[in-house]
């Protein structure tokens, strides 16, 4: 059974693979830079960042030598933006350790921020063709399915990993852990897969129980929370106030607006006054609402109440930046604060 699905997926890809850019090279960079791109991403979102990104960055040396603000303003909008900064911190051990080649091992990989067994077992298998076996999304249902293994992927991945190991065919490593993502893209979805055109499908499990969608078993997702702040534009002079975040934990080495969280606050223009007088040491008149912005992230929604306000006496305390509005394109945002920075070179435009 096992040469079968090695042959019959084998020549599926040969004749189906998806014509992608990180597949025209096996440029180790490359590949490393596409995988964790597209960690909890998509692939169409993707691909405009990753020709971006190896433009602005070709090399790891290119990598490692630039400014963390940087490497966050090309990536901006993407997401994760751990991802991004981890990326940059070990192109620099690539760099100082290993003479800017990626290394070859697992052991080495693994030390490296942001790779995990499954990034780890992709830049192998696919960049130097080694048979390490792989486990995203995708060949956690084509295997799931074939095998016919209940429960969710995330109690049955030791045996999933067993699975993956145990189907790579000697020698050709790159290319059937590639059939095995693209199978699960684009033929056996997560909804109305499209079995008539799998070519393992006789030898499949779950097609041959006629039930193919209840492989893998679904954990079903709490409700998100949802979390209210309220933010100020805080203008003078033809200058507003930012502060750029701590390079770690959410959102880290991104520049923000101030912002606070909200909790039952009725005079929203009141209590802003006293935050920035209090944490700024700013006095300051509020003036109109710019408008309430959401923003979805993995574990919260976020409506974030933006008001324009305008400095009219006393000095900022802490790390705060006068940055020139026509400025703003330079520092890297999240997707929230980047509307609302949209938002304020629309109003000082039309006033």
């Amino acid at each position: 059974m096992k040469k079968k699905i090695q042959s019959k997926l084998l020549q599926w890809f040969e004749k189906n693979r998806r014509d992608l850019p990180w597949r025209k090279t096996q440029d180790p960079y490359a590949i490393w830079v596409s995988e964790i791109m597209l960690q909890q991403t998509q692939v169409a979102t993707v691909l405009p960042y990753y020709q971006k990104f190896l433009k602005t960055f070709p090399t790891i040396r290119s990598l490692a030598r630039a400014e963390l603000s940087q490497v966050l303003k090309i990536w901006e909008g993407l997401g994760y933006y751990s991802r991004a900064r981890n990326l940059h911190q070990a192109a620099k051990t690539i760099l100082n350790r290993f003479g800017g080649k990626i290394p070859d091992n697992p052991e080495s990989l693994l030390r490296l921020p942001g790779i995990g067994r499954y990034t780890a077992g992709a830049i192998l298998s696919i960049a130097f063709n080694q048979e390490t076996p792989i486990l995203d999304g995708n060949v956690k249902r084509v295997l799931s399915r074939l095998f016919a293994i209940s429960g969710a992927p995330q109690k049955t991945g030791k045996l999933l990993w067993k699975y993956s190991a145990s189907l790579i065919p000697e020698g050709h490593a790159r290319s059937f852990n590639q059939a095995l993502m693209d199978l699960g893209a684009m033929v056996c979805t997560p909804k109305n897969p499209l079995c008539s055109k799998c070519p393992i499908r006789k030898i499949c499990k779950a097609f041959r129980l006629g039930e193919p969608e209840e492989f893998p078993s679904l954990i079903v997702k709490k409700a998100i929370p949802r979390i209210e702040a309220i933010a100020a534009v805080i203008q003078k002079e033809g200058k507003v106030l930012l502060k750029q975040r701590p390079p770690k934990g959410l959102l880290g080495g991104l520049w923000e607006f101030p912002n606070w969280g909200l909790e039952g606050k009725k005079d929203l223009k009141r209590f802003l006054r006293f935050k920035i007088k209090n944490d700024f040491g700013l006095k300051v008149k509020c003036r109109e609402l710019l408008g309430p912005f959401q923003q979805t992230y993995s574990h919260f929604r976020l409506t974030m109440n933006v008001f324009n306000c305008e400095a009219i006496g006393g000095g900022v305390k802490g790390r705060w930046k006068w940055v020139p509005i026509q400025d703003f394109d330079q520092y890297p945002m999240s997707r929230i604060f980047r509307r609302i920075a949209y938002a304020t070179i629309s109003s000082s435009t039309e006033v």
